[in-house]
Formats: structure tokens, sequence, C-alpha cells
């Protein structure tokens, strides 16, 4: 992911206008742990509900950028078509390690679930969404989003250790993943194959390593248990994934190997993949009116 290059460390994107919104319940809390620990409710113009929910997770290298940022701009497209928006903070590598970042957005799925008829939300359809470290993120908690009783012991470190007593009403049903990062043992080598190099994802202060708290070299297993690939199975929901053939930051070829996987698991029908050809990590390319209408009308099959 990139690194920030602003002083301190910290990269700020502009907010998003949500002015025009009118029904909206900002920084509700999901969480004791940390402040970060909140989300926003967007709701349609007009409507009793429930309305299907759209999970907004922000990316930002899971060490900067916010719920409210203007990452969330595409996802809000999605309230014109009847759909809620949730978008969630979560703790950053700065203040936790993995998986606390995957053990947050999954506890602001179990607070939708379980608080959502109050906000007229429809906690049976539920997408997540995400781009780059939000779109890890939204793959490995929707990967792992069946109830407690059908995860496998391999699942659980994801969640929270008490998550056998809080055993969720259903799966998610749809995730939207753009650019996002699976096996970071593989990131530097790929690129390179594809002329995209020299990378450095692998050092010690890459922001994969950061998210670990180890060199992610020195790591395997952890590195393993972070790849949404290793949870993928003939429960996983559709997938929707487009990737930037020009992508120097995360490479193109793990959307490649996640279809492939997700294909054989579920079968083609369920799995969309489209390769940008001239598109770059978080590429204005994905957010055209054109290709939203793309992530709507998958939306519209499978949420609907």
């Amino acid at each position: 992911m990139d690194k920030p290059d602003s002083p301190g460390g910290i990269f700020v994107l502009p907010e998003a206008d949500i002015s025009g919104i009118e029904r909206k319940y900002l920084d509700l809390v999901y969480g004791s742990v940390s402040p970060l620990q909140k989300l926003d409710v967007y709701l349609p113009a007009t409507g009793d509900g429930p309305f299907p929910v759209v999970m907004a997770i922000h990316g930002g290298a899971w060490m900067m950028c916010d719920k409210r940022d203007r990452q969330l701009v595409p996802m809000l497209s999605s309230l014109e078509r009847g759909y809620a928006v949730v978008a969630v903070n979560y703790r950053l590598s700065a203040e936790a390690k993995f998986p606390a970042q995957i053990r947050d957005v999954k506890a602001a799925i179990r607070w939708v679930k379980n608080n959502g008829k109050a906000y007229m939300l429809d906690t049976g359809r539920i997408a997540l969404w995400g781009g780059s470290a939000g779109a890890h993120l939204s793959m490995l908690a929707g990967l792992t989003s069946r109830p407690v009783k059908q995860l496998s012991q391999e699942c659980a470190p994801l969640d929270d250790p008490d998550a056998a007593k809080q055993s969720l009403p259903g799966p998610i049903k749809a995730i939207v993943s753009w650019y996002g990062p699976t096996d970071f043992l593989m990131m530097d080598s790929y690129l390179a194959a594809s002329g995209l190099g020299p990378c450095d994802h692998g050092a010690p202060d890459s922001p994969e390593s950061r998210l670990l708290g180890v060199t992610i070299g020195e790591a395997p297993d952890m590195v393993r248990a972070a790849n949404p690939e290793r949870y993928i199975s003939e429960l996983a929901p559709p997938l929707f994934i487009q990737h930037g053939l020009k992508d120097s930051t995360v490479p193109y070829q793990h959307s490649l190997e996640l279809a492939r996987l997700a294909r054989l698991a579920i079968g083609p029908e369920r799995v969309f993949l489209e390769l940008l050809e001239h598109a770059e990590h978080a590429d204005p390319a994905f957010e055209t009116a054109e290709n939203l209408k793309k992530v709507m009308a998958f939306l519209d099959e499978f949420l609907c």
C-alpha cells in the first residue's frame, strides 16, 4: 500500500460532502476499546425501509484515512438505488495490530445486525464494499461471515474471542472488492514480473509489516491468516472484483487468483472480475458513472 508522505506520516483525504443527505446518523459507537470504533448510517431520501445495506470500509494502508473522507463518495451513490450506507471506522495499525482491524469490521457488522431495525436497515441483506485495504478487510469479513457454528477453526482468530457467544443472524450477501491485496508475500514478485517494481512491501516499515507488527517475511503464518484466499469456500458470497492493470501498489494478480479460486468454489456466475486496462491504484476510472452502473447491477442482482 502507498506510504503517507505528509509531515508526521499522516495523509488526510478531503471529506465527502454529506450535507445534502437529510437522513443520517453519525458517529454511532459499536465498540468500547477505541474512539475509532464508530460508524455512520446514511438512509435514502424517501421510504420507510427496511433498506438493504452497503457497508463502506475505507482504505488507507490500514494506517490512515477515515470513514467520512472522499473514498465514501462512490458508495453513497447507492443511496439513489434504495440502499442504506453504513460507513465504518476501525483501529489503524499505529494503534493496534492485526487482527484488530478485521475484528472491528466484524464488530460493526454485528452492531448492524443487532441494532439495524431501529435505523430501518434490512439486517438480512448486507454487502461489503471497499477499496485497497478496505477491500482486504471486506473480503476477510465477508468470506468468514457465515454463522459461528459453520466457522472453521482457522477463522476463529479473525473474530473476537467471545464471538461464540455472539452468533450472527446470517452471512454477508455480497462483496465488492476494488484493487484489494491478498497474499502479502507475493506482492513484490508479482509487481516485478509486471514491470511495475521495484517494490518494498517486504520492508520492515511497509504498510503490510506495520499491520502485522512484524516484517512479513518473518511471519508466514500471520501472512497466511491475513490472506482472504485462505477463507474461500462453497459458502462464500458473490464477489465483484475490479483491479487496474497499471496498479503499481497492489498487483492485479491478486484479484486474478482470488477470482480463480472463488469461481472454483461458488461458480463463475457468482464471481465478476474485470481488469481495467489503463487504471492505476485508486484510479478515477473506478468511480465513473459507467463503472458504478456495473457495481449497482451486481448489488441489484445479489442484494435485492
